[in-house]
C-alpha cells in the first residue's frame, strides 16, 4: 500500500540535489541471532538494491550458523548489541541493559566478551560499533568503550556534537513500539526522514539518514513500507546507501 505522503521526502532530497549536496543513508537491523526465513528476506532486500546492512547482534545468544549464513551476504556486517538484551534498570527507568543500574567495569566485561565472541565469529565482517539494546548507554560506559576497541556507537536520534564518541546513528523507525507494534503513521515517517535531510545541510549538522529496522518483528505493512523506502531513495539522484564503516573510518566528526 502507498499513497502520496512519501512527496515531502522527494521533496528534501529534490532540494538537497539542487543544492549539489549528496545525502548518505545507511540501514541498522537489531537482533539478530540466527538465520531465520525473515532474515533471508532482510538480506534479499539487501543484495537486490545494493543497500549494505548492518546487523546488531545479540552475541550471547548467537553462533556458527548465522556467520555460515553471512558468508553469503557480502553486503551484510556486524556489529556488538550488548550481550545478552537484558533488562537491567530498576524501576521507573526505561529499559536498558548498559545503564547506571550496574558498575559500569560489569558492564564493560559482558561487552568485551561480546566484541570477542562475535570478532571469532565474523572476523573482519564486525565493525568497531557499539548499538546500545535499547539504544541506552550510561556514560560511564561510554568512557570505557575504547579501551576495548569501540571506535563509535550508534543510538537513535540526532547525533550529539559535542558526545566523546563519533556517533552514527538512526533517525527512522517505522515500527509502533508503544501502541499497535505496526507501522507507525506513514506522515510522520515520511516527514520525519525529510526533516533530517533538511538538518544534514544547515548549519554544523553532518552526517547520515539511518533507517532502524528489526526484521523478527516486521508484518507485511512494516516490510512494504521499508521496501517502499529503500526504492524510493536508491532511486533518487541525491541519495547513495553507504557501509557505516566509511563514516567510522573517516576523520571528521
Amino acid at each position: 500500500m502507498s499513497d502520496d505522503t512519501s512527496a515531502v521526502l522527494i521533496r528534501a532530497l529534490d532540494a538537497a540535489h539542487a543544492a549539489g549536496r549528496e545525502v548518505r543513508f545507511w540501514l541498522r537491523d537489531d537482533d539478530a541471532v540466527a538465520p531465520t526465513p525473515a532474515l533471508d528476506r532482510l538480506l534479499t532486500l539487501s543484495a537486490a538494491e545494493g543497500v549494505p546492512v548492518t546487523l546488531a547482534v545479540i552475541p550471547r545468544d548467537t553462533g556458527a550458523a548465522l556467520a555460515e549464513r553471512l558468508a553469503s551476504a557480502p553486503l551484510a556486517r556486524v556489529a556488538v548489541h550488548g550481550w545478552a538484551h537484558e533488562n537491567h534498570a530498576l524501576p521507573p527507568r526505561k529499559k536498558q541493559e548498559l545503564g547506571p543500574d550496574r558498575p559500569a567495569e560489569t558492564v564493560l566485561a559482558e561487552i568485551a566478551r561480546g566484541r570477542e565472541k562475535l570478532s571469532a565469529l565474523h572476523g573482519a565482517r564486525l565493525l568497531p560499533l557499539l548499538v546500545p539494546p535499547w539504544n541506552r548507554i550510561a556514560p560511564g560506559v561510554v568512557a570505557g568503550l575504547p579501551a576495548l576497541g569501540f571506535t563509535a556507537l550508534s543510538t537513535f536520534g540526532p547525533e550529539d556534537p559535542t558526545a566523546p564518541m563519533r556517533a552514527i546513528n538512526t533517525h527512522v523507525d517505522p515500527i509502533d513500539w508503544h501502541g499497535s507494534r505496526s507501522l507507525c503513521p506513514e506522515a510522520a515517517l515520511w516527514q520525519g526522514a525529510a526533516q533530517r535531510v533538511a538538518d544534514l545541510g544547515t548549519g554544523p549538522v553532518e552526517g547520515t539518514v539511518g533507517l532502524l529496522t528489526h526484521h523478527l518483528v516486521h508484518d507485511a505493512a512494516i516490510w512494504d513500507f521499508v521496501e517502499r523506502f529503500i526504492a524510493l531513495t536508491r532511486a533518487h539522484p541525491a541519495c547513495r546507501w553507504i557501509d557505516p564503516a566509511e563514516v567510522i573510518a573517516s576523520s571528521s566528526r
